[in-house]
């Protein structure tokens, strides 16, 4: 007899999958030409890299590709290393993945179990929230402070005896607020030893320079894990690899959590390559910065409120949730695209990744085509 396929997953899926809602990334650039016929595309959308890889890890990677029949180092010696000296860790410090997301799914699968809590802020990156659900833990939300900040006077009050970790993106996204020096001392006197602490700080390399700015590698706390990506600053969102790093004995538990040989051979060795060229860094945060100030002073003179960020992106009020659709559909006739809030709990608001010289101006030229009848149906925004 046919079964209802709902019937079967309610008898074969836990609930705690079953009930999790997709995590919806950044419409990809294939889509949108097929869908509009559009050649002159930028995508505004994910927060990548727009000057790319570096050619030390397109060098890297290309030297892999000869040894793709062979498996990785599982261990990953080579980038384990490279991180160390970087950092002055030892080896054991060292956890790697695929993507820093990747590391959050060992966390939740070793720390977390159904009935554990985990503490963290609204209006947050949601991947953690996800592979936190689904190995059955609660999620206890704060809200933010009224300037889109971590309240961390109010989670240091939110934390019970079920809270097993505490998630803090630093900076965050998608407002590319921060939370300080200060207040993470502050909240780090308040949190027991049985909690964790996991700071995402995949836009570290963006923020390294406030002066308030809590680099997590100076403090060494033994419940604390951080996590770093090179899907942003060093542009290999593509190949997936992520690392983090803590005391030796939470990174030896995570290591029983993960699966063997990730990160892939390719991966390894671009992010080693990477991690070789710092010129290339120091053009993608030169090329950033001027960005930013261009597209911030852009958004202002037009109207919006755009919210100040750290981080490679910029987040902006649009008054409701249909003038950020509305925005958003009409960038995309535009060849733009952009990243709407919904799932982040801003329904209100967009996204804009700071792209090239030559993307801006193709954001700029769009966004000047559309704001005329734009405003005239939703305001001004100011």
């Amino acid at each position: 007899m046919p079964v209802n396929p709902s019937e079967i997953s309610k008898s074969l899926v836990p609930d705690s999958i079953r009930n999790l809602k997709v995590y919806q990334a950044g419409k990809p650039i294939d889509e949108l030409a097929r869908e509009k016929g559009l050649t002159k595309i930028s995508k505004l959308a994910s927060n990548e890299n727009p000057l790319g890889p570096s050619p030390f890890a397109i060098r890297e990677m290309t030297k892999g590709l000869w040894d793709l029949h062979r498996y990785p180092d599982m261990h990953a010696y080579a980038l384990k290393r490279a991180l160390a000296d970087l950092y002055k860790l030892k080896l054991e410090n060292i956890v790697l993945g695929s993507g820093s997301e990747g590391i959050m799914g060992y966390i939740a699968r070793t720390f977390l179990s159904p009935g554990l809590e985990v503490l963290t802020s609204e209006k947050t990156f949601i991947g953690f929230t996800i592979l936190a659900r689904s190995a059955g833990a609660v999620i206890t939300t704060v809200p933010q402070t009224s300037d889109h900040r971590y309240d961390v006077e109010a989670m240091a009050k939110a934390i019970t005896e079920k809270t097993k970790v505490i998630y803090i993106a630093n900076p965050n996204n998608p407002t590319g607020t921060y939370i300080t020096k200060t207040e993470f001392d502050h909240l780090m006197s308040h949190v027991p030893g049985h909690v964790l602490v996991l700071l995402d700080e995949a836009y570290f390399e963006f923020a390294r320079n406030q002066e308030d700015y809590p680099d997590s590698m100076t403090y060494r706390y033994d419940n604390v894990i951080t996590l770093r990506t090179f899907s942003k600053a060093y542009g290999l969102s593509g190949v997936r690899v992520g690392y983090g790093f803590g005391h030796e004995d939470l990174m030896s538990n995570l290591n029983k959590a993960k699966l063997p040989f990730e990160p892939n051979l390719i991966a390894q060795l671009g992010a080693v390559g990477a991690l070789e060229d710092v010129p290339h860094l120091e053009r993608t945060l030169l090329n950033n910065t001027i960005q930013y100030v261009r597209t911030f002073e852009f958004l202002k003179k037009h109207g919006f409120s755009p919210v100040a960020s750290v981080t490679n992106f910029i987040t902006v009020p649009m008054g409701s949730a249909q003038a950020s659709d509305a925005l958003y559909n009409l960038l995309l006739d535009e060849g733009v695209i952009i990243r709407p809030l919904k799932a982040n709990e801003m329904p209100d608001y967009v996204r804009v990744s700071l792209g090239t010289h030559a993307e801006m101006d193709h954001f700029f030229a769009a966004m000047e085509k559309i704001l005329p009848s734009f405003q005239k149906e939703f305001g001004n925004l100011l």
